[in-house]
């Protein structure tokens, strides 16, 4: 069994190394400092200059990071690659949905839960922003990409994974719009359960054992 996850029950994947914590660094600061400007004064009106400035940092430690400033929001996507990984390295014989449900629940609490501030920042400016809303409408397509060619590896005919994928891209763009307008700042893996569960209820399908329903195998389900 890989190094990468552990199956502690039937449908129940513990994922590890698969994605380190975020921690910051560099381009946090030029991400941060390019996301107050943004704010500030205006994603056109923002340049590269008035970032580095801010962050107190070089052009050229800015460039090493990010080709251009709209990189801020896209030059480090890594969803559909951890898509990918995820999709390589679970269990053969789980069913699809419970792939794609624990996957998002893992990359909420690895990359997303941690940063919630700065992503509802990056995400106003988005909105107000055509030329970055068309490229966020290519980063779903990739994660959908990722997802589809995932399911096909593992198995699937091109059609069911493409349903599948589509599924998934649905699932996480809803559960992703809910969790940055949460007040309670409930963790992303509580919004994908209930897109999850929203999508189970128009469908008519009832929902399989997983990790938000199954007790884990470390200590009695009956214990405190």
């Amino acid at each position: 069994m890989s190094s990468d996850y552990a199956l502690t029950t039937p449908g129940v994947i513990i994922y590890a190394d698969v994605m380190p914590r975020w921690t910051p660094g560099a381009r946090e600061r030029l991400r941060t400092a390019a996301l107050e400007l943004f704010a500030e004064r205006g994603f056109s009106a923002t340049t590269v200059p008035d970032i580095v400035d801010r962050a107190g940092l070089t052009r050229r430690t800015f460039f090493r990071h990010f080709s251009d400033k709209r990189e801020v929001f896209f030059g480090d996507d890594e969803v559909p690659a951890i898509a990918t990984r995820l999709l390589a390295e679970a269990p053969a014989d789980l069913p699809p949905m419970v792939i794609v449900q624990e996957g998002l629940r893992t990359l909420g609490e690895r990359r997303f839960d941690p940063r919630r501030a700065e992503i509802r920042a990056a995400r106003r400016v988005i909105d107000a922003e055509p030329a970055l809303l068309e490229r966020d409408l290519r980063k779903q397509a990739d994660l959908r990409r990722a997802v589809r060619d995932g399911f096909v590896l593992r198995g699937a005919d091109p059609v069911t994974a493409e349903t599948i994928a589509a599924v998934t891209a649905e699932v996480f763009q809803t559960a992703l719009l809910t969790w940055l307008d949460d007040t309670r700042d409930a963790p992303l893996a509580e919004h994908v359960d209930a897109a999850v569960d929203r999508m189970r209820t128009v469908l008519g399908v009832s929902r399989p054992r997983s990790a938000s329903s199954t007790p884990r195998t470390d200590r009695p389900a009956s214990a405190p």
